[in-house]
């Protein structure tokens, strides 16, 4: 049974014990006609809906009017049929349908009834885990699944002492400990934490647990320390999964081979598993009951796995799932496991050392799910048939070094096509030729998807695989070396679905895809993507037979001409329309009602000015908008900025939008990125958008930034924040506490005066801070010495004055450019700066700093390196970890180029190419070069100005 069956089975056991003598349903219940919900906490669920966004109507029924005043009817409630208190709200979404938002808990402390509540797969994205739930006594059922939450898990869960299951996986970014108040619910059967990045030892408290079923710590998880389970604890478990490097004792192996009941165990990253001799001769005890086994980075062996199946009636009959990816496996394990398996139906052996360089003839008769992904086979891999099983359905043969010669075909091949297979993914691998699709011809009658993309696949596709591969549904040819016209052939694949050709080389006119083509696969055909190619032409209107688009993405080709109103009329269901980087001008009547509702919109470096698109005001369900560089000469109307509360990302920039943003009330619950940069803005810069995680407003006319500040709001989001560029004035605002998430501030270039205020230095995320070309006096404050994350710091171009503090270099060793050029800098350099061993750009200059140069910066590393890793430096944000997704999200918006100039002989440049065009073939030139750089930016005596220049002249 799957992870998801058997978390629906608790469910509906759950739901069954409460609704007991009732038919079983969320909005049906025996004389429903005579319940009537209360006043008190129909307003609660009214309230709690005020602060969701429901794009897909979910709540639709919940309604404040006569007709729909019995919220015991709403979706989703269920009442008790005596007293009419809500006992159930059951919001599950899925992968089309969803709530959006942040949860306000507080609105449901009326339900003082409630105990099952499932608010699962929807996307409260950078939200935390509400502590009032540890409000409702009365819970049951829990389940805040794949709901995008992150923080730490409230320890006022552990209030919820009538909880039987309690669900907060796969929610991947809840970090932190285990609380150990979750020790204390005695009556709880299922626990679920699995996909997060929690860590830390496990409290001993959950040995307390000893009515758990169902225990999932694993996936993603990367506990420690000493397994806290004495032996008979959790007695009745029947599937246990653990992730981390625990210290695992014999006793902990005792422990494992006493849970009788245990047919489901997934172990991961358990690193010391391979030599702890108990633990895999207890796992082999298990075997012959298990059902499910997943041993993932574990640093097995084939010895290690030879233990665990040996002897050979072990292996059980009872075992289908057996999963060994990510382990140090060779062909000795495949051989043995296909020699032995003959009841195994899934099979995951990716991210292994397995190496096949024989025709494979292995024996899976009941096989259904094959996993050999990044693992390598020979040339002759596939020569003598392909028979793994005859019930194979899911092949996975990512990056395994296939090439051409892996596909070369026999009689005997032909012979042994599978019927079964379903899903073929041969992505990452070293394909070039035709051989593939002739492969593919023979081989395979009922394929439904075929992943083909980071190949290198060149020329045209076949004309034969349009006819013979007539059971595909969906087709993905990403990211290879493909060259002509479109095969027309696509549109005769009457079972096609779905078709990515993005980032080939393809040509001609897009209009000739459309051409001698049936298009029996209009009413099916939902996904079209042929981004990255060389398409010209114009859009043709016959495109609106793909009636049934909801994705269109054809951005980046060379596509002109006009688009209007009757090119996209017969995409109702249409959700991503992406056309940016193209030469198309969308030209659609003011009063047009287009019949979709788009989610995502791309049209950058499009025509669509010069007038604001009026037709937007139809669009409620926008979630990403970048009408960048589109031509618009106009104000925004304020309606539009309402469209924000929906929003993750919005780019306006490089276009001439004009006027003051007005200051309203707003909420940003996705906390969006907002790209205002290169227009025509002015006036003060509104509060509200104190709520994004990113904000760029460079390069217009902005001119303040004291009420933005520090109006008392906090800005618990905002990441980035740029305002270069603008005509701000007067002294730097006191109130950087307000933005203490901050992690990029960009000043530059306005008309700032004063000094630098101590509460800058709360700022202790900040990486990069520029106030470079402005006016401000006076010595550094030593609070900015509690900023040691930054790898940037340019405040060139200013007055600054007094000595360079020596706390830079004992407090930001992580600084990789320093920019201090053009101030009233004096005194001697401090030998502290030697403390930099990261820096790569140091601009002293045009200051009136004296005497010698610390010798020992001669011993800065990263200058010494004959080439300088440029993603250290221009890449240093966006890194894939807790900090970044907690400010920015999911959907951030993609990168930030940092504004980097430095001086060397009296000109500035760019700091584009952080290798410096430095092409020196000895490391020992190179450091005497960065001394130079540093001398001849410091005022000396004239000899040690000559001297400096001297020595600079050589490179």
């Amino acid at each position: 049974m799957s992870c998801y069956s058997l978390k629906l089975f608790y469910a509906l056991v759950l739901l069954l014990l409460h609704a007991a003598g009732s038919i079983l349903g969320f909005n049906y219940l025996p004389n429903s006609a005579e319940i009537k919900c209360i006043e008190t906490e129909r307003q609660a669920l009214l309230n709690f809906k005020h602060g969701l966004i429901d794009d897909y109507g979910i709540l639709s029924n919940w309604r404040d009017d006569d007709r729909s005043r019995d919220c015991c009817k709403w979706k989703g409630i269920q009442c008790n049929n005596q007293t009419g208190h809500v006992e159930m709200l059951h919001l599950r979404g899925d992968d089309t349908q969803y709530l959006l938002g942040e949860i306000n808990i507080s609105s449901l402390i009326a339900l003082k009834n409630i105990e099952h509540l499932d608010l699962s797969y929807n996307n409260f994205e950078g939200s935390h885990i509400p502590e009032l739930m540890g409000s409702f006594t009365n819970l049951r059922y829990l389940n805040l699944s794949d709901c995008s939450f992150v923080g730490s898990i409230p320890s006022d869960l552990g209030k919820l002492t009538h909880l039987l299951s309690l669900d907060l996986g796969s929610n991947y970014y809840l970090h932190g400990q285990i609380p150990y108040q979750l020790g204390n619910l005695t009556d709880l059967q299922y626990l679920d934490l699995s996909y997060n990045d929690l860590h830390g030892e496990l409290p001993y408290q959950l040995g307390n647990l000893s009515q758990l079923r169902y225990l999932d710590l694993a996936g993603g998880n990367s506990f420690s320390g000493a397994l806290p389970f004495q032996i008979g604890n959790l007695p009745l478990l029947h599937s246990l999964g653990l992730g981390g490097n625990f210290d695992v004792k014999s006793k902990d192996a005792e422990w494992l081979t006493n849970l009788s009941s245990l047919t489901r165990l997934k172990l991961s990253l358990l690193h010391n598993l391979s030599s702890s001799h108990h633990w895999l001769q207890m796992i082999s005890k298990l075997i012959p009951n298990l059902r499910e086994l997943r041993l993932v980075d574990c640093s097995l062996s084939d010895t290690n796995i030879q233990s665990l199946f040996y002897p050979l009636s072990n292996f059980s009959t009872a075992l289908t799932i057996l999963d060994l990816s990510s382990n140090k496996l060779t062909s000795s394990t495949f051989q043995l496991l296909s020699n032995f398996s003959l009841n195994l139906q899934e099979l995951y052996l990716g991210h292994n050392n397995i190496v096949l360089s024989s025709p494979l003839c292995p024996n899976f008769p009941a096989l259904v799910i094959l996993d050999l992904s990044y693992n390598n086979m020979s040339s002759s891999v596939f020569l003598g048939g392909f028979n793994f099983s005859s019930k194979l359905q899911n092949l996975d043969l990512q990056n395994c070094s296939l090439t051409d010669g892996s596909f070369r075909m026999s009689s005997s091949f032909i012979m042994s096509s599978s019927f079964s297979l379903v899903s073929l993914d041969l992505s990452s691998n070293l394909l070039k030729s035709s051989t593939i699709f002739y492969w593919l011809f023979n081989s395979t009658t009922n394929l439904h998807n075929l992943v083909l993309d980071y190949n290198m696949l060149e020329g045209p596709i076949p004309d034969g695989f349009g006819k013979v591969m007539n059971s595909l549904q969906l087709l993905d040819l990403y990211g290879n070396k493909l060259q002509g016209e479109i095969p027309s052939f696509f549109g005769n694949m009457c079972a096609l679905q779905s078709l990515d050709l993005s980032n080939n080389k393809l040509n001609g006119e897009f209009s000739s895809f459309f051409r001698n083509s049936s298009w029996c696969n209009r009413d099916i055909f939902t996904n079209l993507d042929l981004s990255d190619n060389r398409l010209t032409g114009m859009l043709p209107k016959s495109i609106r037979l793909l009636s049934e688009l909801e994705d269109l993405n054809l951005v980046r080709n060379s596509l002109e001409g006009e688009v209007t109103e009757s090119h996209l009329s017969n995409f109702s269901k249409l959700k991503y329309l992406r056309l940016s980087e193209n030469s198309l001008s969308l030209k659609f009547v003011p009063s047009w009602v287009p019949p979709f509702q788009l989610e995502y919109l791309g049209i950058g470096s499009c025509k669509l000015g010069p007038t604001f698109p009026s037709w937007l005001k139809t669009q409620s369900s926008l979630y990403w908008l970048d009408i960048s560089d589109n031509g618009i000469n106009d104000s925004v109307p304020d309606w539009f900025w309402n469209k924000l509360q929906n929003m993750g990302l919005l780019n306006m920039s490089s276009n001439y939008l004009i006027g003051a943003i007005p200051n309203i009330s707003l909420k940003l619950p996705n906390r969006p990125s907002i790209l205002l940069n290169s227009n025509q803005f002015e006036g003060k810069i509104p509060s509200f958008l104190l709520q994004a995680s990113g904000l760029m407003l460079s390069e217009n006319n902005f001119s303040d930034l004291f009420s933005f500040l520090c109006d008392q709001s906090t800005a618990s989001n905002l990441g980035t924040l740029d305002v270069s560029h603008n005509q701000i004035k007067g002294q730097l605002p006191d109130c950087w506490k307000s933005v203490k998430q901050l992690l990029f501030l960009d000043l530059s270039s306005n008309k700032l005066s004063g000094k630098i205020p101590m509460s800058m230095g709360a700022l202790v995320n900040m990486e990069a801070l520029v106030l470079r070309n402005n006016g401000l006096m006076g010595e550094l404050p030593s609070s900015l010495k509690n900023c040691s994350s930054l790898f940037m710091l340019d405040l060139s171009e200013n007055m600054l004055s007094g000595p360079i503090p020596s706390w830079i270099g004992e407090s930001m060793h992580q600084l990789i450019i320093l920019n201090m050029r053009g101030n009233h800098l004096s005194g001697n350099l401090p030998i502290h700066l030697c403390y930099l061993k990261r820096i790569q750009l140091l601009d002293l200059s045009r200051n009136n700093l004296s005497r010698g140069i610390p010798t020992c910066l001669k011993n800065w590393t990263a200058m010494s390196e004959l080439s300088i890793n440029s993603s250290d430096t221009l890449s240093h944000i966006y890194w894939n970890n807790n900090t970044y997704f907690e400010i920015y999200g999911l959907y951030s918006f993609g990168g930030y180029t940092l504004d980097i100039t430095w001086m060397w002989k009296g000109v500035e440049r760019g700091f584009k190419n952080p290798e410096l065009e430095l092409k020196s073939s000895r490391s020992e030139q190179v450091n005497r070069l960065c001394i130079c750089m540093v001398m001849v930016n410091v005022v000396g005596s004239f000899a040690e100005r000559s001297k400096a220049k001297r020595c600079a002249a050589r490179f």
